[in-house]
């Protein structure tokens, strides 16, 4: 059963566009959320309104001074959102790149010597990331082994690995292939315990669409997200980053402001859409309780998300009624298991014997559109150690149905129908 009312549900599907087809294939249901959320209806709006736009920031006419006014909005925005009093927002070429960024510079700022930890529960993006500047800066790269059953890393875990001399960690928020969040403020809690001068970076681009970022609570350096998985657009990634690395040297124009982290002239309309996914999370966070108090929409959204996906999630793994869940379908292995307190929004599981590409694109024929997980640079190392060359990965989001899911449960046990008789 949806979290949401019917009415509510139906009033967030119309802000999003392509909600129920694909515009080049026609109607579908959408539970590829993890590669790309839906986008609002209002974000398209604004890219086209501010496309049109040839005037630069930083001119002294009225044009130039309202795109300034909008950019300083986004970013007192965001600090709202992202629950953040300190530091700074940037906007970069995308999650990745600014990842990139922000683990070069806590490389290359830290003390010398000592080394970088980082786990094979994260994406590529900080393992790349890590892995190359810690050869690059002559330390040693030392990754936390995450837990296969649970499908991610504890606090405990990174304990046993970080030192002293331990001058950057890297952290994954939620894992895009498992679908499992870690405890992020536990986890920097145990680092600087260890290590208190370590600058942590986190990779947040898969949880920002899934549950509430408090940022003044972690004790972070830098955290970036990839606003086309929030409901925004592809073209640009979105960090934070805290004053202490700021301080530190860090590419920028010479003679240019020492706090800057953008490197030219960036798309106002870029900012302008961050804007909009933060009118939008405020909009449904009043109608989960009518109050003028902005951080309680936000926060009330953020809960009401986070029970939407849990109860998909929780019927798309146990069923209802006559409906077979994953767990009661013959064969099916799910990541991080039946019962994971962590897991946000998503759901990955194999059929034992049976290819996931196969299954995939019978769900696609279906009209069904899920992704295909290999044993590949993205996602081995999360496969790999369970001896599994790939996946189904089922990611869904707020805007998603019980409907769907069903939909979803009975083509799969379709499938299994078919597979038995053939």
């Amino acid at each position: 059963m949806d979290h949401f009312s019917p009415n509510l549900l139906a009033e967030i599907r119309d802000k999003f566009a392509f909600v129920e087809e694909c515009p080049f294939v026609g109607e579908r249901i959408f539970f590829e959320n993890a590669g790309g959320a839906l986008t609002l209806k209002s974000v398209v709006e604004t890219s086209s309104k501010f496309a049109a736009i040839p005037d630069n920031q930083g001119r002294e006419n009225a044009a130039s001074k309202a795109l300034m006014e909008i950019i300083q909005k986004a970013k007192s925005d965001a600090a709202e959102l992202f629950g953040a009093t300190v530091g700074q927002f940037f906007v970069g070429e995308s999650g990745t790149e600014l990842l990139f960024r922000l683990v070069r510079n806590a490389a290359t700022s830290a003390k010398m010597g000592g080394n970088i930890v980082g786990s094979s529960f994260e994406h590529p993006a900080t393992r790349s990331a890590a892995k190359y500047w810690a050869f690059q800066t002559n330390r040693e790269y030392i990754n936390v082994q995450h837990n296969n059953q649970n499908g991610h890393v504890t606090a405990e875990l990174y304990s046993e690995i970080v030192s002293p001399d331990t001058r950057v960690v890297t952290i994954l928020h939620a894992s895009p292939v498992t679908g499992i969040s870690v405890d992020l403020e536990a986890i920097s809690k145990a680092v600087h315990s260890i290590s208190p001068e370590a600058f942590i970076i986190v990779d947040g681009v898969q949880y920002a669409a899934h549950g509430g970022i408090t940022i003044d609570q972690y004790n972070i350096d830098g955290y970036a997200i990839s606003p086309y998985k929030m409901y925004s657009r592809h073209g640009y990634g979105f960090a934070w980053v805290s004053d202490r690395l700021t301080k530190m040297s860090h590419e920028q124009l010479l003679d240019g402001p020492s706090e800057n982290w953008e490197l030219g002239t960036r798309d106002t309309g870029s900012y302008a859409t961050l804007s909009d996914v933060v009118k939008y999370l405020e909009w449904l966070g009043e109608k989960v309780e009518i109050t003028n108090n902005r951080a309680k929409k936000l926060n009330n959204a953020a809960k009401a998300i986070a029970a939407q996906e849990t109860s998909l999630t929780d019927l798309m793994i146990n069923g209802e009624d006559n409906i077979k869940g994953l767990k009661d379908l013959d064969g099916i292995e799910i990541i991080g298991g039946e019962k994971n307190q962590n897991r946000k929004g998503l759901v990955s599981f194999r059929i034992i014997g049976i290819s996931s590409h196969v299954i995939v694109e019978f769900l696609n024929n279906k009209g069904i559109r899920t992704h295909v997980r290999k044993a590949d640079h993205y996602s081995g190392n999360i496969l790999n150690p369970l001896g599994w060359e790939d996946c189904v990965r089922v990611s869904v989001c707020h805007y998603n149905s019980s409907e769907e899911i069903k939909s979803l449960l009975l083509a799969l046990y379709e499938f299994q129908l078919d597979a038995l008789t053939n």
